[in-house]
């Protein structure tokens, strides 16, 4: 007798998994989209999705641990001057659960932001040019 092989069979037997570059790009966007966070451990928003496209060093500022179904990350980066950290801090830890979480399954146990260095606006912008 011959048995078909169910979508119930085949999912006990098979595997999702996620390379860590996927889980830093989603952090890495996540935190572009926070007004406040100028950019990762030197890298500047502005051209991160370029950074991302040309296969350059994206991990920079972003370490991750991914677990088959948890995930801990810790991410360095550079605060616009006179923005509220532990604000900033909340909203990255709320769109960087969510996103991993809709988009992967994976929940995030632990998110560890560093403050590497404080820029005004115009600082930032000379750096950058």
């Amino acid at each position: 007798m011959h048995m078909e092989t169910t979508t119930n069979d085949l999912m006990a037997n098979s595997r999702l998994t996620f390379d860590d570059q996927v889980i830093t790009k989603i952090t890495a966007l996540c935190a572009h989209e926070v007004d406040g966070i100028l950019g990762m451990d030197g890298n500047v928003m502005d051209t991160i999705a370029d950074t991302f496209t040309k296969g350059d060093n994206t991990g920079k500022g972003i370490k991750v641990d991914v677990g088959e179904q948890q995930v801990a990350i810790d991410v360095d980066v550079l605060l616009e001057f006179d923005r509220d950290a532990q604000a900033l801090f909340h909203q990255l830890c709320e769109r960087v659960s969510a996103r991993i979480k809709q988009m992967t399954g994976l929940q995030v146990v632990a998110l560890n932001m560093n403050v590497k260095d404080v820029l005004t606006k115009r600082e930032w912008q000379q750096q950058n040019r």
